[in-house]
């Protein structure tokens, strides 16, 4: 569709008119003559159809079609559909972060402090991608050992023949083996096209060879000579004839079937190989020259018009789409995108790769273009009087909360109407001044007192972190040989106290509580509060009265099932570390909380090693 005006007919604002058409068939930059199939030509509308599809996707889209793809058959993934899907994910992960970065910024924050948030759907991507990546190298390593075993099996034949060939006395006697030999090799699969070549002229220098020492009857072998030469003949005929073929890539993909076709049949009478050989390969060099200078003219037109193409994308890039500001501006600039439109049409395709880019590329900046004009034209015609009402609608909510003392909340709300206020549009010029006035009235004064209770919050946290730090010290002051129930009160004491203490500066909060935590802990230890030292002194008695070794074996048993238990509950608490998020407030606590937990397992440990060790020394 292309845009004009008439007389009778109105602008479309909306419409885009490029249509790219579909992709160039590819091909390989350099021929290989001796490959068994060459297909250089593929239907790339399927492709490209599936590209665009993708473009579409949603990040759910994406891990769905990923998921499907990651139960699928390792042959039926395409790696290009992969790294689309990939791209796919990644840009609108891009884009959400941007979002993301940009209201965190609107919100009066410093840049540089954004940090984005992990999505749970990362870690699944990459799990698919590695499950998916695993499947296509484990297919690879079965068609490589496909290969190979078609490889030894063949070269296990091509010993056989040799070894029959040897055997001159009775080579006669091995014909029929040959001939069933001849049907094996043709019947094993294909090996690699490294190998492909060498072997192949080695399996005929020992056809040939077992032939030359064949001591059948005259008649026999002559016949065989000339039923190969007939067909060797018309072999290469058809392989002139290509000459005459206007389909360059089909007469190339022909030749490769003659010369699969040439490889299967026997040899010729030794005085006409070189000659027949000669005249095949002549008929062969003559349709590969013509398939390199397509393949070279083709690329050389590529080039062409990948340079042409960049240089309009550079061109419309270039433009200044914010800068319009007239409706005589838009249709001058409309102009001038139809007219890119038009020369991009009139040229040719790039290669595959490259054509894909630029055309996405293109298609971007033109996109670009209609969406600023339509959203141009529509803003212009709507109503001012619309955005006005919007903006009384937020004065109102902004001054029905500016009374509120739920600082933290009613902060949000205020900072969302900014934002929205933001993104409202012009007023009529009379009325702009007074409405953004009563806005900005209604914010300042919910913000200016929540400035001055802040300040007073500040000087309470101050006086609790003094209070806080006063109770530490106090237990720092108990003696070591303080009588233990004086201590355990104390301790007791000095807890139900910092509960009823309020909030110290967040800053000060994890020090203040660890100096407090590792006091305490240090009052239990000197003053073995815990009982550590009785305890395994009644557990070394009831060792000591064990007079029976049985009853030592067992305790140790159970004393080693229940170490083990520990240790593998100590790596469990370990492992989930690595799983939470403890930037958060709650995220801390936690932290806090594992870490004691895992301390009193270590404790635990060492306590069960310390018995089974002394029960060691029993037995």
């Amino acid at each position: 569709m292309e845009i004009r005006q008439t007389a009778d007919e109105p602008i479309d604002l909306t419409a885009n008119p490029i249509a790219e058409n579909s992709q160039p068939e590819t091909e390989n930059e350099e021929v290989n003559t001796s490959a068994v199939a060459a297909d250089a030509a593929t239907d790339d509308t399927k492709a490209a159809e599936a590209a665009s599809a993708i473009d579409e996707m949603s990040e759910a889209d994406v891990i769905i079609t990923l998921t499907a793809l990651a139960q699928a058959e390792a042959d039926e993934i395409s790696r290009d559909e992969v790294s689309r899907l990939k791209q796919r994910y990644y840009a609108l992960r891009k884009a959400t972060d941007e979002e993301a970065r940009r209201q965190f910024v609107a919100n009066g924050n410093d840049p540089e402090a954004f940090i984005p948030e992990e999505d749970p759907a990362d870690e699944v991507l990459r799990q698919l991608l590695g499950s998916i990546k695993e499947k296509k190298a484990a297919r690879a390593a079965e068609v490589e050992a496909e290969l190979q075993r078609n490889f030894e099996q063949k070269d296990s034949l091509i010993a056989e023949i040799t070894a029959m060939s040897n055997d001159t006395d009775n080579v006669n006697r091995h014909f029929t083996r040959f001939r069933e030999i001849q049907q094996e090799f043709k019947n094993v699969g294909d090996v690699s096209p490294q190998q492909m070549s060498d072997q192949w002229k080695r399996y005929q220098d020992a056809v040939e060879l077992f032939y030359d020492q064949l001591k059948v009857n005259k008649d026999l072998r002559d016949y065989d000579f000339k039923k190969n030469l007939e067909a060797k003949l018309q072999l290469c005929a058809e392989a002139e004839q290509l000459d005459a073929e206007a389909d360059v890539i089909a007469a190339f993909k022909r030749l490769q079937d003659l010369h699969v076709t040439w490889r299967e049949t026997g040899p010729v009478a030794k005085e006409q190989r070189e000659e027949i050989w000669a005249r095949f390969k002549e008929a062969s060099a003559v349709v590969n020259k013509k398939y390199q200078a397509f393949f070279e003219e083709r690329k050389a037109r590529e080039q062409e018009n990948e340079a042409a193409k960049t240089a309009i994308c550079e061109r419309l890039e270039a433009l200044d789409f914010d800068s319009l500001k007239s409706f005589n501006a838009w249709n001058d600039m409309t102009r001038t995108i139809l007219q890119a439109q038009e020369d991009w049409r009139k040229l040719g395709f790039a290669s595959k790769k490259a054509n894909n880019v630029l055309f996405t590329r293109f298609r971007a900046v033109c996109d670009k273009f209609f969406t600023q004009k339509a959203e141009y034209y529509k803003s212009v015609k709507e109503d001012m009087a619309a955005n006005l009402e919007k903006k009384l609608a937020l004065c109102e909510q902004a001054e029905a909360l500016k009374d509120s003392t739920d600082w933290k909340a009613t902060a949000e709300k205020l900072t969302e109407l900014q934002r929205r206020w933001k993104t409202i549009g012009s007023v009529p010029k009379k009325r702009s001044d007074e409405v953004w006035k009563r806005f900005q009235e209604a914010c300042d004064y919910f913000f200016e007192q929540k400035k001055r209770d802040l300040s007073q919050s500040r000087k309470s946290e101050q006086e609790n972190l003094r209070a806080k730090r006063a109770l530490t010290a106090s237990l720092k002051e108990i003696a070591p040989d303080a009588p233990r129930q004086e201590v355990v009160a104390a301790i007791k004491d000095a807890q139900a106290r910092w509960n009823e203490i309020g909030h110290v500066p967040f800053r000060e909060k994890d020090k203040v509580y660890e100096e407090f935590r590792s006091v305490i802990n240090e009052l239990y230890k000197v003053h073995d509060l815990k009982d550590t030292r009785a305890n395994f002194a009644r557990f070394e008695n009831s060792i000591n009265e064990m007079s029976d070794s049985g009853k030592l074996i067992r305790e140790r048993e159970r004393l080693a099932r229940v170490l083990e238990t520990k240790r593998s509950e100590l790596t469990t608490y370990q492992n989930n570390l690595g799983f939470f998020n403890f930037k958060s407030t709650s995220g801390s606590s936690m932290l806090r909380d594992i870490e004691r937990k895992t301390q009193r397992i270590r404790d635990d440990i060492a306590d069960l090693e310390k018995k089974i060790a002394l029960i060691d020394g029993r037995l």
